[in-house]
């Protein structure tokens, strides 16, 4: 995080001009460089921050509640796909460490499948998964 902190600005320079240099290479024009400037990079940025805040707002206003939270934090399953699963906002705000919050029937978490196989991998340790123990208390009323 610290890096990541550290090299955030010429990080955000790369991630809009890597792909304005690949759709000018590819295509050897400057419209492709723009092309891919536009969608590959700001609208890219833009989807992604929207879908963002979307999760820490309509999912505070709007969906489901079967888990016990100290918040008004809700699931909305529209921005399933769109969020990697974390639109499955009332399970994090319920039991904030766990890995997963698609943990009802037909509930898509990619973020958790993400988590998952890097934890097969052995690029992460020690996640804590939910137990049908911790589930039970939580969906009893018992906030954690």
């Amino acid at each position: 995080m610290r890096v990541v902190h550290r090299l955030f600005g010429p990080l955000t320079i790369v991630t809009l001009a890597l792909p304005a240099l690949l759709g000018g290479l590819i295509s050897w024009s400057w419209a492709g460089a723009l092309t891919a400037l536009f969608w590959a990079g700001l609208i890219r940025v833009f989807a992604l921050h929207h879908v963002t805040w979307s999760v820490n707002s309509v999912c505070h206003m709007i969906g489901e509640r079967p888990f016990a939270a100290r918040d008004r934090s809700a699931n909305f399953w529209p921005l399933a796909i769109l969020s990697m699963g974390e639109s499955w906002h009332n399970l994090h705000h319920a039991d904030p460490t766990s890995a997963r919050h698609g943990v009802l029937r037909g509930q898509i978490d990619i973020s958790a499948r993400t988590i998952w196989l890097f934890e097969r991998l052995g690029w992460a340790w020690d996640v804590r998964w939910p137990t049908p123990a911790r589930l039970a208390r939580i969906t009893a009323g018992v906030v954690a």
